[in-house]
C-alpha cells in the first residue's frame, strides 16, 4: 500500500473528525479508509487514533505525528509546485509567532493582506511574550525585537528599532524637559516592573570618561510613581500625561508623528537594535515562508509604515 496515501488518509481523518467524512471527500468507502489507517499503525507499531462509533480521538503519539505529516505533505506540495509550469503559487499552512505587543500592532494587520495575495496559504499566528522554541514547536518563523541570543536559527533583519524617552506636550509644558539622562530623577518616570523582562533599565549613549569624543552606553533605572509589567499600559499612561516613558519607536512613532507625544533626550538615545525574522536552518525554505519574509521586508521598509 502506498505510504504517502496512508499519510494523506491519516491527516484527512484527523482534520475531518471521522472516517466517513474523509471517505466522502475522497469518494471511497469508509472501509478503505479504515484499512489504510490499520496498515499505517501496523507499519509504525503505534496506536495513532482511538476510534469509536461516535468520534475519533488522537493519541499523544497521533497528535505529534499529525503535525509532522501535515508539514511533510505541505513541503511535498510546495516542491511539486516549484518545478511545475507556472509553479510560483504558494500554498500550505504557515505558522508564525511574534511578541504580543509588537505582533498585535505590526504583524497581525499584515496577515490578512498577505493571504489576499496568496489565497491558497492558511496562517496561524501565535502572539506571546514567551520565547517560543521555533524549531521544537514546529513554527515556520518568528518575529523578534531587540538583541538576539546565540541561536541555531537563521535571522534576517527586517528593520531598525530605537528606544526613546517620550511624554505628552502638556506634561513637558508643566514639568519642563530633562536635558541629560541624570535629570530623570526629577520627573515622573513610567517604568516596567522589576519582574518584567527589561532588567537592565533605560539605555543611553553618554560621553565616555576622559573625553576624546568617545561614548559609552549606560543603563539607568529611574524611579516613578507608576510601574507595570505591560508595555502597552505604560504607553497608555504616557499618553494620558502621567509621566515620561522609555518606549520603542515601533510603539510610539505614530504618536510622535501625530503630535500626541514628544521625544526628549534624543541626543543621548542608544544605538538602534533590530527587528528580525528567524527561521530554522533548512536546505529548501518553503515558498510560503520565503514570500512571507519578503512581504514583511517590503512593508517594514515603507517610510510611512511605522507612522500609521
Amino acid at each position: 500500500m502506498d505510504k504517502l496515501k496512508q499519510l494523506e488518509t491519516f491527516v484527512a481523518v484527523a482534520t475531518r473528525g471521522s472516517l466517513t467524512a474523509a471517505a466522502k471527500a475522497e469518494g471511497v468507502a469508509p472501509a478503505i479508509i479504515g484499512r489504510r489507517l490499520d496498515a499505517l499503525e501496523a507499519r509504525l507499531g503505534v496506536k495513532l487514533m482511538v476510534r469509536t462509533t461516535r468520534r475519533i480521538t488522537l493519541t499523544h503519539e497521533g497528535s505529534a505525528f499529525l503535525e509532522d505529516c501535515q508539514r511533510l505533505l505541505v513541503d511535498m506540495a510546495n516542491a511539486e509546485a516549484s518545478v511545475s509550469a507556472g509553479g510560483v503559487k504558494a500554498s500550505g499552512h504557515l505558522r508564525i509567532t511574534a511578541p504580543a505587543g509588537f505582533g498585535r500592532r505590526h504583524v497581525a494587520p499584515l496577515v490578512p493582506r498577505f493571504r489576499e495575495l496568496h489565497p491558497e496559504v492558511t496562517i496561524s499566528l501565535n502572539l506571546s511574550d514567551r520565547v517560543v522554541d521555533v524549531a521544537g514547536e514546529a513554527y515556520d518563523c518568528a518575529v523578534r525585537v531587540g538583541d538576539l541570543p546565540d541561536s541555531s536559527l537563521v535571522s534576517v533583519r527586517l528593520a531598525d528599532n530605537r528606544r526613546l524617552c517620550v511624554a505628552t506636550p502638556r506634561y513637558l509644558q508643566q514639568h519642563g524637559r530633562p536635558q541629560v539622562p541624570a535629570d530623570l530623577v526629577r520627573f515622573d518616570c513610567l517604568t516596567l516592573s522589576s519582574d518584567a523582562s527589561q532588567t537592565r533599565g533605560w539605555a543611553f549613549t553618554v560621553p565616555a570618561p576622559g573625553g576624546l569624543g568617545e561614548v559609552e552606553i549606560v543603563h539607568l533605572r529611574p524611579n516613578g510613581p507608576l510601574d507595570c509589567t505591560d508595555g502597552q499600559v505604560l504607553r497608555e499612561w504616557c499618553l494620558a500625561g502621567y509621566g515620561i516613558a522609555w518606549r520603542s519607536t515601533w510603539e510610539v512613532e505614530a504618536d510622535i508623528a501625530a503630535g500626541r507625544l514628544e521625544s526628549v533626550l534624543d541626543d543621548f538615545a542608544a544605538p538602534p537594535n533590530g527587528i528580525f525574522v528567524l527561521f530554522p536552518q533548512r536546505k529548501h525554505l518553503a515558498l510560503r515562508v520565503r514570500l512571507w519574509i519578503d512581504f514583511l521586508k517590503h512593508e517594514y521598509a515603507r517610510p510611512d509604515f511605522w507612522k500609521t
